[in-house]
C-alpha cells in the first residue's frame, strides 16, 4: 500500500512538472528536482497548512468554538496529517522496529507541540488582543510554523534516512 501511494505521488508529481516543462518553465522544474525534499516538505506543508485553516476556520466561524480551541482542533487533525506525507513522501522515513517508531512519533509531537505553543500565543495575541483579522494571523503564524516545523523535521527528526533518500 505504501509503495502505491509514494508511486502515485511520484506520478502526479511528474505530470505536473512535465506540464510545467511544456509551458516553459524548464529552470523552474529543474530546480524542483534539484530541491526535491525541501519542495515536497512545501508542497505537503502547504496541504497541511489548508488542511489546519479549513478546520480552524470551520469550528472558530460555524461551530462558534474559541480561538485556541479551534486552533487545538486544527492543529490535532494537520499533525496527523503532515507526519503521515512527511514520513511517507518527504523523507521516506522507514521505521526498522517500534522503538524506532515510538521516538520518531514522540520528537515529531514534541517539535509540533513546541510550534503549536507558539503559534496559539501569536493567535491569541493578535486575535483576542489586537483584534486583527483572524484568517490572516492564521495564515501569517502558518508560515512562521512551517519554517520552524521543516527545521526540526530536517534536523532532529527524519535526520537518519538520508540514506533512504538516496535510493528513493
Amino acid at each position: 500500500m505504501k509503495k502505491m501511494m509514494c508511486k502515485f505521488v511520484d506520478i502526479v508529481e511528474e505530470f505536473f512538472l512535465k506540464i510545467f516543462e511544456k509551458i516553459g518553465l524548464k529552470k523552474i522544474t529543474d530546480w524542483y528536482r534539484l530541491h526535491k525534499e525541501g519542495m515536497r516538505y512545501l508542497v505537503f506543508g502547504g496541504l497541511s497548512t489548508v488542511v489546519n485553516i479549513l478546520i480552524f476556520m470551520f469550528f472558530q466561524n460555524l461551530i462558534g468554538f474559541s480561538t485556541t480551541i479551534s486552533n487545538i482542533i486544527a492543529w490535532i487533525v494537520a499533525v496527523l496529517f503532515a507526519y503521515i506525507t512527511n514520513k511517507l513522501f518527504v523523507f521516506y522515513s522507514e521505521s526498522n522496529n517500534i522503538i524506532n517508531l515510538l521516538k520518531e512519533i514522540a520528537s515529531f509531537l514534541g517539535a509540533r507541540i513546541f510550534t503549536l505553543i507558539i503559534e496559539t500565543i501569536y493567535l491569541n495575541i493578535t486575535i483576542d488582543y489586537f483584534n486583527f483579522n483572524s484568517i490572516l494571523m492564521k495564515i501569517i503564524s502558518n508560515i512562521i510554523v512551517i519554517i520552524l516545523n521543516f527545521i526540526f523535521s530536517k534536523i532532529f527528526i527524519f535526520k537518519n534516512n538520508s540514506k533512504l533518500k538516496e535510493e528513493k
